[in-house]
């Protein structure tokens, strides 16, 4: 398995494919870790999904019923809140870290990430897809099974592979940086709306403010020019409406509304997540969330497909899943920076907006946000209220004694079909057929659970529960074709064997 880019998102899928037993290898142009600020806000999905996952020990806090304060298109109000047993619904934490962290991860799981090589071609072969790369050390070559472009907005795995995307243009400008304030206390830390347009400030521990301008005039004239000091200065003082001096100035770029979506994220063994497959307007936070999502979401498929021969419809409910979660992500930042515009004729709904956050919690725009209003297409037939949704961190009594979702899920690698019932010998013995791949769970009845058996996914959203379609179906629909526990091992033994890259890349 092939990952072309090493920031977050695909760090994450190499720690979750490494973990499984898929021999993971990612390319990533730069050399080092980047120090430039960039997302900092993990939303609650994302964190209750990496939870589940066996990730983010240590950054995140014990668990308990939390709400955190946030802000919708800058007006302040919006509480995220999470259920009892999960960790806190907003996590703050620099991607820089996160990077880090993940990489740790994958390289502790026996992932090789290859730094300093940029990807030049890539060709799709009838089994494989074979990968050029150009680095310090001269020319690579790699084939394999698969490959996933975690590369970012301008991605060379999306263009070279020519997938399609819906943009939607730019219709204003921003920037970003850091600098010292010439006179301290110049700008208070927080969101502020001129006639001009928006400032953000947040101070930084040495000092410094980090800057964040948006101007909904118009456009960059040349998005791609870089950023000087003196622009920002002016762009800042003239939406402040009065000059501001700043000295320092580091980490400066510019960046607009402009939205592109992938059309589709899978095209033959190529595959797209995080900015890759989705750029939007970097308001709420939810960009590096919805990565990560996308990570969690591909990895145990990809992994169930390379180990375990899952089925095409696998592989094909990535982006099924993950398309329209992005949609509306792009959806509710163009609806955001909509009520940003700074004209007066908004001021009545921004007014309406504020006092409809203040006065009731539950409105669901929190929901949507942290992407915990999530609910996974359907199969035909789908006749449980649980199927689709995510399975809460509610404590279960097996076997093995007492534990929760949490604990169940993590680290695994294989649906868990949790039996709670009296036919739990009979739902046991149809999953026999996909042991590789299934994972038989009992557990004593609870309240939270009115299901007797819940097939539940390593992401922790149930792909089936009782009553509804045959299990068997599900499975099939899943997995592919069951088989004997003896072929199953064969099997799984020769697909792993296939599916690896060569050990020592190919030096042209």
């Amino acid at each position: 398995m092939a990952i072309v880019g090493g920031g977050p998102v695909g760090l994450c899928l190499a720690a979750e494919l490494a973990a499984a037993g898929v021999r993971t290898l990612v390319v990533e142009a730069r050399t080092e870790v980047s120090l430039r600020p960039k997302a900092t806000t993990l939303h609650a999905r994302s964190v209750q999904c990496l939870v589940r996952r066996g990730h983010l020990g240590g950054l995140v806090s014990s668990r308990g019923v939390r709400t955190s304060a946030f802000h919708f298109a800058g007006i302040p109000g919006l509480a995220i809140s999470a259920p009892a047993g999960e960790p806190e619904p907003v996590l703050k934490c620099p991607q820089a870290e996160l990077e880090r962290h993940f990489e740790e991860r994958a390289r502790a799981a026996g992932a090789r990430v290859l730094r300093g090589a940029s990807v030049t071609a890539i060709r799709q072969e009838h089994d494989a897809v074979r990968i050029h790369a150009q680095g310090p050390q001269g020319r690579f070559s790699w084939r394999a099974a698969y490959v996933v472009g975690t590369d970012g907005a301008r991605s060379t795995v999306r263009e070279l592979a020519g997938f399609g995307s819906r943009t939607y243009p730019a219709t204003a400008s921003a920037m970003t940086g850091r600098a010292r304030l010439t006179r301290p206390g110049a700008l208070a830390a927080g969101w502020h709306r001129t006639r001009r347009g928006w400032l953000v400030v947040k101070n930084a521990p040495d000092g410094t403010v980090q800057l964040r301008t948006l101007n909904c005039q118009a456009p960059h004239e040349d998005r791609q020019q870089p950023l000087t000091a003196e622009e920002l200065c002016r762009e800042v003082s003239y939406i402040a409406g009065r000059d501001i001096g700043l000295t320092e100035a580091q980490w400066l770029s510019r960046f607009s509304d402009f939205s592109r979506l992938a059309q589709t994220y899978r095209v033959g063994r190529i595959l797209l997540a995080g900015d890759a497959a989705h750029v939007h307007f970097p308001i709420g936070g939810q960009g590096l969330s919805t990565g990560l999502l996308d990570a969690v979401n591909l990895g145990w498929k990809l992994a169930l497909t390379v180990r375990a021969g899952a089925g095409t419809a696998l592989l094909d409910s990535y982006d099924l899943e993950r398309r329209p979660a992005a949609q509306r992500v792009l959806d509710n930042t163009r609806a955001q920076l909509a009520l940003m515009r700074p004209g007066s004729e908004l001021d009545p709904l921004r007014t309406l907006i504020g006092n409809l956050l203040m006065a009731d919690s539950e409105n669901g725009l929190g929901a949507m946000i942290s992407a915990q209003d999530t609910v996974l297409p359907l199969h035909p037939g789908g006749a449980s209220a649980f199927e689709g949704r995510f399975l809460p961190n509610v404590p279960l009594n097996t076997g093995q004694g007492q534990t929760d979702v949490i604990r169940l899920l993590r680290g695994t690698d294989r649906l868990v079909l949790l039996l709670m019932g009296e036919r739990a010998d009979a739902y046991a013995e149809v999953a026999r057929a996909w042991s590789s791949a299934v994972r038989v769970v009992h557990a004593a009845p609870t309240d939270d659970i009115t299901s007797e058996a819940l097939l539940v996914r390593p992401d922790g959203y149930v792909a089936w529960a009782a009553p509804g379609e045959p299990l068997e179906s599900v499975l099939r629909t899943y997995l592919g074709p069951g088989r004997s526990a003896r072929e199953d091992l064969a099997a799984v033994v020769t697909r792993s064997r296939a599916a690896r890259p060569s050990a020592t890349p190919a030096v042209r």
